[in-house]
């Protein structure tokens, strides 16, 4: 354990950021400059605190004893330097590209938009690192309500009506997680996140069963965020919002915060062996699996792009969901690789999404023929990164689902001969990706514009828009290729340092894990 100032710096980076920016309104050359230079700022000390963990440390910090046990603090271990990295990499990219995309539209409000985009990740960051669950707990409802205001931003009815069912999901699912940890703390005397779970909790088996398996569904009511179904229509609901705000909802901060919770409660609160016993792997599983699948059918009916994509997030979140759930080390190292790997492919998704509108002003796919033509560079980087969402090299989608699959049969061998079904679930899901992803890409490529004679004229959108997302699909490959060129000694020093570490880190998680 090594104690350090530095998450504290990490989340005051946004946190001073924020009050900055709303000073700065009325000059908004600076006030974006403050909000790159914090998400620089941030990125890089994040990044600063890799070398320990890679070396088995554990960073912790803590502040106030709030009860026996109880304190709020920071512990940054390799699982939560994975989603601390992908937030705050992001967010220098989604700064960027919210420059060009809310110049180009003229929006109105861009200050508040800067400031609750740097509360939210303000609130994402104090997730990743957070010790326990009531410091976790503070900063999930710190990002439920940065985000309403973004969630609003267009202030039409149905923006303010998709904010309000927004609320009323996330903040009645706060509740419950209120009350799951303080079950918790009543069970056990502490809420820390523990190395294959709380003893004290795992103890209280068998005698308590039927009390753990309410506290284990009350934490999964807790974390909608995660948009498991039924309770997912939040999510395609808040689809109005700008395109930057979906890909914040989407990929760098609320629903990863959501997965990222579910797979704390799984491995660090009840551990693998009690999640066994207690056969809430099966249960979790196959709530997973049901949203995979009837969230693809759903994605498949939409003409809307952001809202297929908006279906498309719910279903790749049960992945990460579904790989805990089969508590192997295969499948929970699948499911925190998708943390990142999804995040990088779902923002270059969204950020084409919204080049495509401020390009040319479609939103519809039936819209959209010859967009390929029109903007080569944007539905490039679309077209690999839908690609990965399938599973398909080159992108790195390929390699979370590869493990997902061989921890579902690793599950069947170790667990139970059921759990080979969740393989052909994830099959069958995969199969699905390519029926709602390969019709945007044959349409963009392979249909002429209408009304247009000859070649189309070229028109991308502003360089501050196309260079971010042209970044994002571009790592979505290096990750991929990262892992295939691991095993050459002479290139992986500088492999894993391009990729993050990323596979170290998910290493040391498994092996924290399952030790």
């Amino acid at each position: 354990m090594v104690e350090m100032l530095t998450p504290l710096f990490v989340i005051l980076c946004p946190l001073i950021a924020a009050p900055l920016i709303l000073l700065l309104g009325k000059w908004p050359n600076i006030r974006e400059g403050v909000t790159i230079a914090a998400s620089i700022a941030t990125f890089s000390l994040v990044l600063s605190m890799i070398n320990p963990i890679l070396e088995g440390e554990v960073i912790r910090i803590s502040f106030q004893t709030l009860l026996p046990g109880v304190a709020v603090g920071f512990k940054v271990d390799a699982f939560g330097m994975l989603f601390a990295l992908t937030s705050s990499s992001l967010w220098i990219l989604v700064s960027f590209y919210s420059i060009g995309y809310m110049r180009s539209l003229k929006e109105h409000a861009q200050t508040r938009f800067f400031f609750s985009f740097a509360l939210a990740i303000f609130g994402a960051l104090g997730i990743a690192m957070s010790a326990n669950l009531v410091t976790m707990f503070i900063f999930y409802e710190i990002l439920t309500v940065s985000t309403y205001p973004l969630v609003i931003h267009d202030q039409t009815a149905e923006a303010l009506s998709a904010g309000h069912k927004y609320f009323a999901y996330l903040l009645t699912s706060g509740s419950f997680f209120l009350f799951g940890l303080m079950l918790t703390y009543y069970l056990t005397g502490t809420t820390d996140f523990t190395n294959g779970g709380i003893a004290a909790l795992e103890a209280l088996n068998p005698v308590h069963k039927w009390t753990l398996i309410i506290l284990f569904f009350c934490f999964l009511l807790g974390f909608l965020k995660a948009a498991w179904m039924p309770f997912h229509s939040w999510l395609p609901t808040a689809m109005v919002a700008p395109t930057p705000v979906s890909a914040l909802l989407h990929a760098v901060a609320v629903v990863k915060a959501g997965v990222f919770g579910i797979v704390r409660i799984v491995c660090y609160i009840y551990g693998v062996d009690l999640m066994t016993s207690l056969g809430l792997g099966l249960a979790l599983a196959c709530i997973a699996g049901f949203t995979m699948i009837v969230a693809n059918l759903f994605a498949i009916a939409q003409d809307n792009l952001k809202r297929r994509l908006a279906y498309s997030t719910i279903n790749q979140l049960s992945y990460i969901l579904l790989g805990a759930a089969l508590l192997t080390p295969d499948g929970v190292k699948g499911a925190m690789m998708h943390i990142p790997f999804h995040g990088y492919m779902k923002i270059t998704l969204f950020l084409c999404a919204g080049a495509i509108m401020v390009a040319i002003g479609k939103k519809n796919i039936s819209e959209m023929a010859g967009v390929g033509k029109t903007m080569p560079v944007t539905m490039l980087a679309f077209s690999v990164c839908a690609l990965g969402m399938c599973g398909i090299p080159p992108a790195v989608g390929f390699i979370s689902k590869w493990f997902l699959c061989a921890g579902s049969v690793e599950a069947a061998e170790t667990i139970s001969p059921v759990m080979i079904i969740f393989l052909f679930v994830l099959l069958i899901a995969s199969l699905l990706d390519v029926v709602y992803f390969f019709p945007i890409i044959h349409t963009a490529f392979f249909k002429d514009p209408e009304g247009v004679v000859g070649e189309p004229e070229v028109k991308e959108a502003p360089m501050f828009m196309v260079i971010p997302l042209a970044i994002t699909a571009t790592f979505s490959i290096i990750f991929f290729l990262a892992f295939i060129l691991r095993p050459v000694e002479i290139l992986a020093p500088y492999v894993d340092m391009l990729s993050m570490h990323i596979y170290d880190l998910v290493d040391i998680a498994v092996g924290n894990v399952f030790t």
